[in-house]
């Protein structure tokens, strides 16, 4: 952590931990906090395809960030703030050796917080001369991760594929990875 304390002040977890939880505290109590982070928290699940799961060995593992973890339980037990999403992107959506997909989206155990893992790789794709029908020829075709909020709370989290050929934008493929139906 050499380079996070000369360049951030923070010389280990619990100083990280603090550092998160400073940048939101700030926040007016009419807004909502949303965290975006390079990895998710720890505490998503140890097996390989879970959201912060480590895929690149036969054990798994929980390759989550402890610091995270840490910030967020401290800001739901010391303060009124609102954290419904938190969006990382560390872990790859596709599992090391082709294993499978990742989950992207977890809701935690009290429904507060949505966590959601955008990292699809590689996010921009050539189309091929001659695809399928559904698409144009030529162009790229790029993922994108929408969030819908509404009053705070997560409505809908959706990946999406959009087809860029020249001036000309559409939608290719969309999966809806979570929606609150209440």
């Amino acid at each position: 952590m050499l380079h996070c304390s000369h360049r951030y002040g923070v010389r280990n977890m619990d100083e990280s931990a603090g550092a998160i939880c400073r940048a939101a505290f700030g926040t007016p109590e009419v807004h909502v906090v949303i965290i975006l982070a390079h990895n998710g928290p720890t505490g998503l699940g140890s097996q390989a395809e879970d959201i912060c799961g480590r895929d690149w060995t036969d054990q798994g593992g929980d390759q989550g960030d402890p610091n995270l973890e840490h910030a967020l339980r401290q800001l739901k037990e010391t303060t009124e703030l609102s954290v419904p999403l938190v969006v990382f992107g560390h872990m790859h959506k596709e599992l090391d050796g082709g294993k499978g997909n990742r989950k992207m989206v977890v809701q935690d155990s009290d429904n507060k917080i949505v966590y959601v893992n955008g990292a699809i790789v590689p996010r921009v794709k050539e189309t091929p001369v001659g695809a399928a029908e559904e698409l144009e020829s030529g162009g790229t075709i790029r993922a994108f991760t929408l969030v819908e909020i509404l009053d705070g709370k997560i409505k809908k989290v959706v990946d999406s594929w959009v087809q860029v050929v020249g001036s000309m934008v559409k939608i290719v493929e969309e999966e809806t990875l979570f929606e609150d139906v209440t």
